[in-house]
């Protein structure tokens, strides 16, 4: 395995900067004591954590820097490695989200299931304005461990990379916080990254060479957990890189990006895969960075790199606010920022770099609920008690999610890579407010990482699942290739179309039952391997 590029630039560093090079070697892994403790030394600094306060067996970082700050001329740059340091910092708050807007326009997420969005503080979660609790320094992970871990305890690590459809999302959101599961376990590390989004992480400019910034930004925090998981007691040779929705798509998209240097063991697909078609970077999508900028007074057309410079001179509210108001009011053309292809982290056809090996080869997970839909569609609704259009919901989950999860599983089966997949069906009133809902996008979430009894209400058959969907992925995390096989839930590798093992979570009164694949993609059975939705 190649060393990430983050190695190669901190060793660069150290020889210019003149550090004693025995604080970097591999002493400095070990803990002060060589036993537990909240403070732990890295490449880039010492942190002090905290007892989780409602879980005392977990020991946790909130804050902790894996580039430097994204401002100034470093805006809508790639994301630049920290330099070596013995700075002290004390690791107990979270740090901001990335910039993003508080929608005005209702939705189930931001009325009826808030704990599935970032904390917003004091402001409301759809005040119609950039989030207070938001800034452009925020490329900063956290991390939960056991209390006793050491850096000997070797660990299995998860890096969880939230969703929000490349438009929002981040750590700092209270159904992503892992400590009930890592208290209740022992055995495993869970990491949670911030990255850049919407028009700050896709700002499809003229003026710049990398558009997909957001992506840059989870590898290299993927690479700071590598060169330091170690000091925290996690074992960088068994890292899983997991993604829920457009995180989902974004582990998938990592998966390609670095098919021979992937610093992964694993990866788990979360209702999102690559699987889709990625529009080019061009003209048409470049006019909405163009047309953001002469609005608010950098109206350089036929100069982007003055464009560029003087865009990187305007508030960061100033740019998300309009931007937001824009859409608010419904105006048109929509301004979209997201990722495009590049033809370097992300690519337009996946089934061709599939069919030439351009993957990653190693075991995933993958993952989908069974209506997904049904939190997505277009809110307010007529009727609350009675649900939306069941057929709009069932295409939108197929179009989506199923299907894109099933092509993504054919992929990985042309590569002879170790796949395995489940489907949630899971109802709980404690996290379902509408009975239509079903198992909708993210409800199972909060189930495995254990902050599903949040408000109360859990009951003792929600529980049994919530410990069973832990174990399991427990058990891929510590052991990707065979972990899961191991406690009988057999891989889904078949050729595409064909009647592989799967496994449903909740099915009825069953925690955990097994069943064909062609159970959940039939009707994707001969529908073509490229849905061409937008990303989630």
């Amino acid at each position: 395995m190649a060393p990430p590029s983050l190695i190669t630039t901190i060793s660069q560093l150290l020889l210019v900067t003149s550090i004693l090079p025995t604080l970097f070697v591999a002493g400095y892994l070990c803990d002060r004591e060589k036993g537990p403790s909240l403070t732990v030394e890295t490449l880039t600094g010492t942190f002090t954590g905290l007892q989780n306060p409602e879980y005392p067996d977990v020991r946790e970082f909130r804050n902790i820097p894996y580039a430097e700050p994204p401002v100034g001329k470093r805006r809508w740059k790639p994301p630049v490695p920290l330099p070596p340091s013995r700075e002290h910092r004390y690791s107990r708050r979270f740090p901001a989200s990335c910039p993003q807007y508080l929608t005005s326009k209702l939705s189930l997420w931001n009325s009826n299931i808030t704990d599935f969005s970032i904390n917003t503080g004091d402001q409301s979660p759809h005040a119609g304005e950039m989030a207070q609790t938001t800034a452009e320094d925020c490329l900063s992970l956290a991390i939960w461990t056991p209390r006793n871990a050491t850096s000997q305890a070797k660990l299995p690590v998860g890096l969880f990379l939230p969703g929000g459809s490349f438009k929002g999302g981040g750590l700092d959101t209270p159904h992503h916080i892992p400590a009930g599961w890592v208290n209740r376990s022992q055995k495993h590390i869970m990491v949670t990254m911030n990255y850049r989004v919407h028009i700050m992480g896709f700002p499809n400019a003229a003026g710049l060479e990398d558009q997909n910034l957001g992506v840059l930004d989870q590898r290299m925090a993927l690479e700071w957990v590598y060169s330091n998981i170690e000091a925290f007691g996690g074992d960088p040779d068994l890292i899983t890189v997991w993604g829920h929705s457009a995180g989902g798509v974004s582990a998938d998209l990592l998966s390609f990006a670095y098919p021979d240097n992937p610093l992964a063991a694993g990866f788990f697909l979360m209702s999102g895969t690559a699987m889709r078609v990625f529009s080019q970077g061009d003209n048409a999508l470049q006019a909405n960075f163009t047309y953001v900028a002469q609005e608010l007074g950098c109206d350089y057309p036929d100069d982007p790199k003055a464009e560029l410079e003087c865009m990187q001179q305007v508030p960061v509210h100033q740019i998300t606010n309009f931007i937001g108001h824009y859409g608010d009011d419904g105006k048109k053309p929509s301004l979209f920022f997201r990722p495009v292809a590049d033809s370097k982290v992300i690519h337009k056809d996946y089934m061709d770099r599939a069919q030439k090996g351009l993957i990653s080869k190693v075991p995933t997970l993958i993952s989908d609920t069974s209506n997904e839909q049904s939190s997505l569609i277009t809110y307010p609704i007529d009727d609350l008690l009675g649900g939306p259009d069941k057929t709009k919901i069932d295409k939108g989950t197929l179009d989506e999610f199923v299907c894109p999860a099933c092509n993504s599983s054919n992929v990985r089966a042309l590569n002879n890579i170790t796949t395995y997949r489940y489907q949630y069906a899971g109802i709980f009133p404690n996290l379902t407010p509408f009975s239509w809902m079903g198992a909708y996008h993210g409800a199972d979430l909060p189930m495995i990482f254990g902050s599903y009894n949040m408000t109360g209400g859990a009951t003792e058959f929600q529980r049994q699942v919530a410990d069973a969907m832990q174990d399991y992925v427990l058990a891929f995390l510590t052991d990707p290739e065979n972990g899961i096989k191991n406690l009988g839930w057999l891989p889904s590798n078949t050729p595409a179309g064909g009647d592989g093992p799967m496994v449903r979570f909740s099915a009825g009164t069953e925690v955990i039952r097994s069943i064909s694949s062609l159970d959940v993609d039939m009707a994707c059975v001969g529908l073509g391997l490229y849905d061409s939705n937008p990303v989630r």
